[in-house]
């Protein structure tokens, strides 16, 4: 009898199971978000959602120069300068200044000169607006003695955190000048390895001596017996020469010469306000253990804080409650916008209070997400290029009905950006100066097709580039003038790729006929890169083709993209492809990237010129122009350099891309401006219809589920009849035996 009980209870629990599920599954489904991956809180908020690819390796201001760190830190950090969101031409506007910069022209001896060609200094003066206030942060906390309260926590306090959320207190103090002058200092100690310190260091007056000073100080302190990240080096005890605070609001940066592009760098992180409170804070041993440190939990004056991080799921912005008054712009509408993008006019920034970042590490499941309304905004993959955009006879592109069903918008531009494959010029197959390696690289570049790259893998959203300058950009050259020579050719009007036939005449005149090396065997070439997932796999499988067509056998190293930067930045790297976005709109900002001086080998791993390019007559035109105004002077000296890159050939140059942005009817004020990273706070959702909009396209579909039950109702229900008819025989066997008895 305890084994037919067991098998009776089995049996009930099995339907009454299938019919709980199937009640729960029905009473959800009158909110229709069977599948939503967020919190009622979040939908039914102003939260945006949105996802990356790759997570960031640095949020340090100093450190990052990336375009994935740079969408993050530009909503937390806030540099002197921002660019006015709507207004083209691209112009800059103060964000936490009173206003722009004034600049006085110096002579030697510091004395004022009218002549600004004979300037041997400029000086920018600049106004801070009282009030700004860090977000609240435990490195502001103080004791009543007025000392940091958590600047030595004991093994104790330590166990009990693990987020920078689990600190009891929190507090801020205002923004005043001398964090903007730490945050210069930071930049000059090398062992913050910063990436541009070594171009600051010709123009900012000091700062060369200041950086040998106190990194040389910081390395004698630590004496061999701590780390640098968990050494806390006060900067404070020393001055730079040519930076200064005049008082609480105010602080001078003096230059040498003349650099009109200088203040555009005042609009970038690097030159983002630090509070030395958070850097000694931050250099905790015991933090640093836990990955507390600047480089993961970043402290800004910015509209949102970084409120988790976790990249390998997550990563979660929150409004900043100390954010000072900022207002969406009331003018400055560029021509032909769409005259809704100042419906927000007048009011007060963000108009996001939360932004949700979610891991995605492939295409299909973040489109997929974003057609079911869980992102308000996404890119389109070759996958999903079909589906989003139809392409007219003329060449131009439309949504497609389906898009436009859904009431889907999009933008589409081309970018100021570069993507091009790199040569490195201190390998001794793919670099060197010498006429045999420049044809090499030349026939390379003839035989890596980008145009036909550009229609398989992104559908026509690219444009061939010919140099290192991408359209819209001064110094870019259009049709027959601006075509590279030892790559292309003019033809009835259309620019055309030069044939295989001349591509494997340049590498017989390398000597590689064939692909092939002196003693018979096949050259094989060696490129690395971070495309490690399924996406990328037919993307590789191209390249390889690409250098097949020449005969050359192509071994790639794909690594994760931390790893993939340590080795370019290394120089061990034989071949990459890397893309640079403009930081702003001068071609010096391009040609730097060429610049010997900017060479990795040169700055020891922290330069920006990854291919290792050194040739010294473009490195002395680069001297000319950089602080030229763009004049028919610069613009000549600028085309020259141009053709020198083109026949040593660092680079495949690759192309430039076109952004094709598409996003949701409930996403407001959505507007290219790919030099500006801190442009969230613009943005407005709509997430009443957004949460309409998920109900309708998610409702779930209920015939699988009573399918099911009867199946299950059906297999089970049998058993439970022949089990109750034993049963019953049963009793009657008993009941007969009894009367016998």
């Amino acid at each position: 009898m305890l084994n037919g009980f067991r098998l009776q209870s089995f049996l009930r629990c099995g339907v009454y199971s299938v019919i709980l599920v199937v009640t729960a599954l029905l009473s959800g489904c009158q909110s229709g978000l069977w599948n939503q991956p967020y919190s009622t809180q979040q939908i039914e908020s102003p939260t945006l959602f949105s996802s990356f690819s790759s997570p960031p390796k640095h949020l340090d201001p100093v450190v990052s120069y990336s375009s994935n760190e740079a969408s993050i830190l530009g909503q937390i950090y806030e540099p002197p300068l921002q660019y006015h969101y709507l207004k083209r031409p691209y112009e800059l506007e103060p964000l936490t200044l009173t206003t722009m910069p004034k600049i006085r022209y110096l002579d030697a001896g510091g004395n004022p000169v009218t002549d600004e060609s004979a300037a041997v200094y400029s000086e920018y003066h600049l106004t801070l607006k009282p009030g700004i206030r860090f977000q609240p942060h435990p490195a502001f906390v103080t004791t009543t003695s007025g000392e940091q309260k958590y600047a030595n926590l004991s093994d104790a306090q330590l166990e009990k955190i693990h987020e920078i959320s689990d600190f009891n207190e929190t507090a801020t103090r205002e923004l005043e000048a001398s964090d903007y002058v730490y945050a210069i200092k930071r930049m000059a100690l090398r062992q913050n390895h910063s990436p541009i310190l070594d171009t600051m260091n010709h123009y900012i007056v000091g700062l060369k001596d200041f950086s040998d000073t106190v990194s040389s100080a910081c390395q004698s302190e630590m004496d061999g017996t701590t780390s640098f990240k968990q050494h806390f080096f006060d900067l404070n005890r020393f001055q730079i020469k040519g930076v200064q605070v005049v008082d609480k609001y105010n602080f001078t940066i003096r230059i040498n010469g003349r650099y009109p592009q200088f203040k555009y760098w005042l609009a970038m992180n690097f030159f983002a306000p630090i509070a030395w409170e958070v850097d000694r804070f931050y250099k905790q041993p015991g933090l640093v253990e836990k990955n507390l440190t600047l480089d993961t939990s970043p402290v800004g004056t910015g509209p949102y804080m970084l409120a988790e991080n976790n990249p390998n799921k997550r990563m979660r912005l929150l409004a900043n409650p100390n954010f000072h008054k900022e207002y969406y712009p009331e003018s400055g509408l560029a021509e032909g916008a769409d005259p809704a993008l100042l419906q927000d006019a007048g009011k007060r920034l963000p108009l996001v209070k939360e932004v949700i970042y979610s891991l995605e590490k492939e295409n299909v499941p973040s489109w997929n997400k974003f057609l079911q309304g869980y992102y308000d905004a996404s890119g389109v993959s070759s996958d999903s290029f079909d589906q989003a955009v139809a392409v007219t006879a003329s060449g131009g592109m439309q949504l497609t009905d389906e898009m436009k069903q859904k009431d889907i918008q999009f933008l589409n531009v081309i970018q100021p950006t570069i993507m091009y494959l790199g040569f490195n010029m201190a390998d001794p197959v793919v670099g060197g100066y010498s006429e045999k390696q420049r044809k090499l690289r030349q026939a390379l570049s003839i035989a890596i097709n980008y145009e036909e790259y550009i229609s398989i893998f992104l559908n026509g959203r690219g444009v061939a580039a010919q140099g290192p300058i991408p359209p819209g950009i001064f110094g870019y050259s259009e049709g027959e003038e601006g075509i590279n020579p030892y790559i292309s050719e003019w033809h009835n009007g259309v620019l055309q790729r030069k044939s295989m036939v001349a591509a494997k005449k340049l590498l017989a005149e390398a000597g590689y006929p064939d692909g092939r090396q002196p003693d018979g065997s096949a050259l094989t070439l060696y490129f690395d890169t971070p495309a490690t997932g399924p996406d990328s796999k037919s993307m590789l499988n191209w390249y390889r083709k690409q250098f097949e067509k020449l005969g050359i056998q192509l071994v790639i190293r794909a690594t994760d993209y931390n790893r993939f930067q340590d080795k370019v930045r290394g120089a061990k790297a034989q071949m990459f492809v890397w893309g640079w976005n403009a930081d702003y709109p001068d071609p010096e900002n391009f040609l730097f990237l060429l610049y010997g001086g900017n060479a990795v080998i040169n700055t020891n791993g922290s330069g920006i010129n990854s291919a290792n390019y050194d040739n010294p007559e473009f490195n002395r035109l680069f001297e000319r122009i950089k602080t030229m105004d763009n004049t028919p002077e610069r613009l000549r000296l600028i085309k020259e350099m141009v053709q020198i890159a083109q026949k040593d050939a660092p680079w495949v140059w690759g192309f430039y891309p076109k952004s094709l942005a598409l996003y949701h009817g409930w996403y407001h004020n959505v507007w290219p401006n790919p030099l500006a990273n801190n442009t969230i706070k613009y943005k407005r959702v709509d997430f009443e219809t957004r949460l309409e909009k998920q109900k309708e396209w998610n409702q779930p579909v209920m015939w699988p589920l009573l399918i099911l039950f009867l199946v299950v109702f059906g297999s089970i229900y049998p058993l439970v009849r022949a089990y109750r008819s034993r049963q019953g025989s049963v009793v009657l066997t008993n009941k007969s035996t009894e009367g016998e008895a």
